[in-house]
Parts: C-alpha cells; sequence; structure tokens
C-alpha cells in the first residue's frame, strides 16, 4: 500500500529536477519538498510493522486513547520525510546526514490528512575536513493540510561540492 501510494506521487508529479551541490544552496533557499496523503491504510500498515501501538494500529482503541483518533508514529513521519526528500525535484547532493537537532512533534499526525513538508537553509559553512563537501543545515517543518505542524527539526547535512574529487 505505501509503495503504491509513492509510485502514484512520482508518476503524477513528473517534474523537472536541478542538482543542488554546496555551492548551489543559497542562505536563503527555501522549498516546499513534497506532500504525503496520510491514509488510515498507510497508517495501520507502517505502524503493524514498525511501531504496533493501538493509537497506529487499531481505529478503535485510537479513538478512545488521548489522541481522539488513529495517528502516525514518529517513525512513519521519519520515513514520509525521508522519501519525500529523496524523491524532491532539487536533488541536494547528500553524502551524508550528520544530524538531527530540535525535533518537536507539536501535534499528530492524523490519518486522512494530506502532510505539507517544507525545508529552508539556516546555515552553511564550509567542511574542516572534507574539500570535496560543505556542511549545510536545514530548517524542517511538516504540517497537515489544516496548518497544524506535526513536525519541525534541524537536520545537518554534509553535502557534495561540485567538481569536487570525492574524498579530497
Amino acid at each position: 500500500m505505501i509503495a503504491q501510494v509513492f509510485r502514484q506521487l512520482r508518476g503524477g508529479n513528473r517534474r523537472r529536477t536541478r542538482m543542488r551541490f554546496f555551492e548551489d544552496i543559497p542562505d536563503d533557499y527555501h522549498s516546499v519538498v513534497g506532500s504525503f496523503p496520510l491514509t488510515e491504510a498507510a497508517v495501520i500498515e507502517f505502524a503493524t510493522a514498525w511501531d504496533p501501538q493501538p493509537a497506529h494500529t487499531d481505529p478503535v482503541a485510537a479513538a478512545e486513547s488521548i489522541f481522539g483518533g488513529l495517528v502516525a508514529s514518529s517513525a512513519h513521519l521519519f520515513a514520509i520525510c525521508s522519501r519525500l526528500f529523496t524523491d524532491h525535484e532539487d536533488r541536494i547532493q547528500a553524502i551524508a546526514l550528520l544530524g538531527k537537532d530540535k525535533l518537536r512533534l507539536p501535534n499528530p499526525a492524523r490519518a486522512g490528512r494530506v502532510l505539507i513538508y517544507e525545508t529552508r537553509c539556516i546555515g552553511k559553512r564550509e567542511s574542516g575536513s572534507r574539500g570535496d563537501a560543505g556542511i549545510v543545515t536545514l530548517a524542517d517543518r511538516v504540517t497537515d493540510d489544516r496548518g497544524a505542524v506535526v513536525l519541525t527539526q534541524e537536520v545537518t547535512l554534509l553535502v557534495r561540492r561540485r567538481n569536487a574529487v570525492p574524498g579530497r
């Protein structure tokens, strides 16, 4: 089911991709990375495999929980962000994820909503140890289609430089 949703998203959203190297990411970079329809079936399927808690797998139990309905697990949100970032038209040439900081989940991601993932550059510097890469810090925000913020985080990436020899 989840794989089917991603195939549909890619098939119906053919955009031209841009390779973004360290030098191509301006200090004021901002982008809507993508959106994801969070279906009840996808929430249950993911949670059954990776986080089998009643608020994620059982609509009846979820309705009686503090959430008042079926919600996605944090692991599911991380996977959605990872996939949308990978499929994004701006192909940031990340070599490695160096860290996630200031992670917050202020509101539940409810089944039946559409999630919208945005990112912006909040820091950029040369790597002190790798001449072929720079370090970029992005502030991510995921909201639902009603405007509720469901995830914020800062991610630090090692990003390949244009025309650099790998490993130098």
